[in-house]
């Protein structure tokens, strides 16, 4: 069980992480500024376990891959919209930071509403209400529980 975190349509990598933080050595140096033009609390609020819940075209702009690791490195459980940018999505799952496309989640949940992900089901409940959302793929699962893609493929060389 996890707090949401709402956010609009066309949240792009700028707005996960500003660019000015980018010259940070490390992810732990970056990821207190994330959302900061959004919210700029988010990084103290945020609690391990807390989901982000977006509407459409999630992750669009650049293809920085800080994007996603910051938001893992907060510990949040995973990234649940109504569609991601291509390229967020593949480095979410390339770093293992679940994305979930929910098309029907976003627009019947506030923010701080409590939710809870049953990610091999495909299924989210929050407030009284039970939604399906799309069932990552076996293979796909496989590199999420394994760490993400780098993870797993050092697991198969072994």
């Amino acid at each position: 069980m996890g707090k949401i975190f709402r956010f609009h349509t066309d949240v792009d990598t700028d707005q996960i992480i500003a660019s000015q933080y980018l010259l940070y050595p490390t992810i732990d140096e970056m990821k207190v500024h994330a959302f900061e033009s959004l919210d700029p609390e988010f990084a103290n609020k945020v609690q391990a376990g807390d989901f982000v819940v977006a509407a459409e075209n999630f992750g669009c702009g650049s293809s920085r891959e800080q994007a996603p690791a910051v938001l893992k490195a907060l510990g949040v459980k995973a990234v649940l919209a109504k569609s991601f940018a291509r390229i967020f999505y593949r480095n979410a799952i390339n770093i293992g930071l679940p994305v979930i496309v929910c098309r029907d989640l976003y627009d019947h949940v506030a923010d701080q509403d409590d939710m809870e992900l049953f990610l091999e089901e495909g299924i989210v409940k929050t407030a009284g209400q039970e939604f399906t959302c799309t069932k990552l793929p076996a293979q796909m699962q496989k590199i999420l529980d394994e760490g993400g893609l780098i993870a797993s493929l050092n697991r198969e060389d072994n």
